[in-house]
């Protein structure tokens, strides 16, 4: 099982998100990675391996304190362990980056729409056809909720997702169905995560969203 988190607040989101994946090691895991809002965009750093080489990558980095961003830990079941299949994965601009717990049954369907739609792809994984197809919807409808909320009616299967916008920095997303995920408020700021170990250390103020639902997280308001 893979290992989600996402944090919007005043804290270090990088430091919220390592220590949050720490916690969910147990799932087990074969690559590692996060996404964060920076001044200029969204970083994505990743890599395959335990989290102690994505920290130490991160370390290396020394990016600008973000107080956005998620995270998670992947167990490879489209695409062999690596840094280009781990998560999150994005557009080709990071205007919109995902991380995704479960498995998308028709993604060979979807990702052929999307090739005729002149999108590429980068990855073996069902995940960036996730976050292509809520591009997609992106461009045509200019919003958040409505993108993810067409692109769930498309997609079949199991899925928690987590996902944040170039547009929106101050912004974090959820959704699932038949996965589990849940959402966290603390005095710094509102979190996501696939456990609720993850974020027990923040907060005991924990919401189950529910199956077919979206979430809109930001620092001090979360809409269901």
């Amino acid at each position: 099982m893979c290992g989600i988190v996402g944090y919007v607040g005043k804290r270090s989101a990088q430091d919220v998100l390592l220590d949050g994946l720490e916690k969910l090691e147990y799932r087990g895991y074969d690559s590692a990675g996060v996404a964060l809002t920076q001044r200029d965009g969204i970083r994505v750093v990743k890599s395959k391996g335990r989290l102690s080489t994505l920290r130490s990558k991160l370390e290396e980095l020394a990016l600008p304190q973000s107080g956005c961003g998620i995270g998670h830990t992947r167990w490879a079941t489209h695409g062999e362990p690596s840094e280009i299949n781990a998560h999150p994965h994005c557009t080709d601009d990071k205007s919109v980056v995902l991380v995704h717990n479960g498995i998308i049954e028709n993604y060979q369907e979807l990702k052929a729409k999307l090739l005729r739609s002149g999108y590429t792809f980068y990855s073996q994984t069902d995940t960036e056809v996730a976050v292509k197809l809520v591009d997609y919807y992106y461009k045509k409808t200019g919003t958040p909720l409505e993108a993810i909320s067409r692109a769930m009616l498309r997609i079949r299967g199991s899925y928690a997702f987590g996902a944040i916008f170039k547009d929106y920095p101050g912004k974090l997303f959820a959704a699932r169905k038949d996965s589990p995920l849940i959402i966290g408020k603390s005095e710094n700021g509102s979190l996501i995560a696939s456990d609720v170990p993850a974020i027990l250390d923040q907060t005991r103020r924990v919401y189950y969203i529910g199956n077919l639902e979206i979430a809109e997280l930001s620092r001090d308001e979360i809409h269901f």
